[in-house]
Parts: C-alpha cells; structure tokens; sequence
C-alpha cells in the first residue's frame, strides 16, 4: 500500500456535530469516538501515512481543541499536522477548505473524518494530476449497498452528480476522496457557507470534474450501523498485524 514517494498533503474535514450518532459523540468530536481501542482519528491518521502522506491539514469546528490535545504536530504518526478552525460562523464543508487555503499548496487531497478509505492514493493522485482538471470524485459502485448511490459514471466520465435529486441510473457513490486545485477555492467567498457537493456539480458542469473508479468498499463512522462495521474491520486489521508481528518474531 505504501508509495514510492510523499503524495500531496491530506485536507481532513472533522468539523461536523455528528447529529446521527446520539450521545456517542455529544462530549468529543465525532473523529476522537473510540473505535477498537484508540480514536478514529488515530487509526486514519496511520492509513494516510502506509499510503505515503506525510502532510495533512485537519479543520475543525466543535471541541476540536480535544483532537490538538490528543495528535499535536503529529509526529507520532509520522506526519506534519496543522490545524485550520472555523469561525463564528459555519461557511460549510467547501468553505471550511477555503479558510484553510494558506496553510495548503497548488494541490491537495480532501478526505472527511468520518471515512476509512483503503484505496490505492498514489494511483487517485496520478489519475489527478494526468487529467488537467481542477478536480477530481473517486467513485465506488455502491448501487445502493451500503448508502444511495448518487452519481451516474459511464465510461470513466461522471454524467451526473446529485445528493437530492436520485435517478435510476445512478449506480456509484461519491467514495469521499476528493483532489483539487486551490484556484477552485479561491473563487468561493470567504463568508459564504458552501458545501463541497455543491462545489462538485459547478466543477461538473464546468468540465473540470475527472473521476477515478475505486474497487474497495469505503468505511464510515457517521451512523451508529458504520461505526459497527469499522469496528469489526479495525480489530480484524489488528489481529491481521499482531500475527503478522508475532511470526516475523518467531523467525
């Protein structure tokens, strides 16, 4: 899983309140939840350096002060961590990355805090970086699986992306790894709430939406039935390196 080289730093958006999870998340934020023995953050953290990330900015909103207590500049993680917080008022998941431009280069990835995503970054990033776009959707063909579906992709072309307005022939999901140019934030407001769904369908209509198709199924903690499901697969991962450890010891 690892790349030969550091790809782009990793926006991480861990700003959000967490509505769907109850009392779980009401005294920490949503990332700091506890999943098979330490914070999700941690274990995310951990996945984004085996893929070669070495810089990721984190914004935050709600008690995020907890996530700079807990990771610091990151250098346990083996990363460079900065922070970006939002204001008084929330401007949204795009502008959230708007605030945190000066802390970002030309390019960078997007990956929300609740997601664990084990899809290969250094390709996404190449796929990226090849199409000339402002930006680019990995989508998964999730054809109602695991949530609804919401992007119609044929032909390794997004024809049509839309969170409120599902068709049948939506069959993929926005997987919930995004690449983009800083120019395209530039453009937003500094004080205009804009979420990045939004954000996604003016780069579409605008031709500046490349997508690459991901094979493995994502993760998630937003809803008490994802945070179930990661779980499980943490503690397996878990096992999988304790055994792993335990052999390459009794060699």
């Amino acid at each position: 899983m690892t790349s030969s080289h550091p790809l782009l730093p990793v926006v991480i958006l861990a700003g959000g309140l967490a509505t769907r999870l109850g009392d779980v998340a009401r005294t920490q934020p949503k990332c700091m939840i506890d999943v098979a023995g330490q914070p999700f953050l941690f274990h995310q953290l951990q996945l984004l350096h085996a893929q070669g990330v070495r810089q990721a900015v984190i914004c935050l909103g709600h008690l995020g002060e907890k996530v700079v207590e807990a990771v610091g500049h990151g250098t346990g993680f083996g990363l460079e961590i900065q922070y970006s917080f939002d204001g008084p008022t929330l401007v949204g998941t795009a502008g959230a990355i708007r605030r945190a431009l000066p802390l970002l280069p030309d390019q960078f990835f997007v990956l929300y805090g609740d997601s664990y995503l084990t899809c290969p970054f250094s390709a996404v990033q190449h796929a990226f970086q090849a199409s000339g776009k402002l930006s680019l959707m990995t989508v998964f063909e999730n054809d109602q699986q695991w949530d609804s579906s919401n992007v119609n992709f044929q032909n390794g072309r997004i024809l049509a992306y839309d969170k409120a307005h599902r068709t049948p022939q939506m069959k993929h999901i926005d997987y919930g790894l995004g690449l983009f140019s800083r120019s395209v934030f530039e453009a937003i407001p500094e004080d205009r709430s804009t979420d990045l769904s939004s954000l996604y369908q003016d780069l579409l209509r605008n031709d500046q939406l490349a997508a690459f198709e991901v094979f493995e199924r994502f993760y998630e903690i937003g809803s008490l039935a994802g945070l179930e499901e990661t779980r499980k697969l943490l503690i397996h991962i878990e096992l999988q390196n304790q055994r792993a450890h335990d052999k390459s010891q009794a060699l």
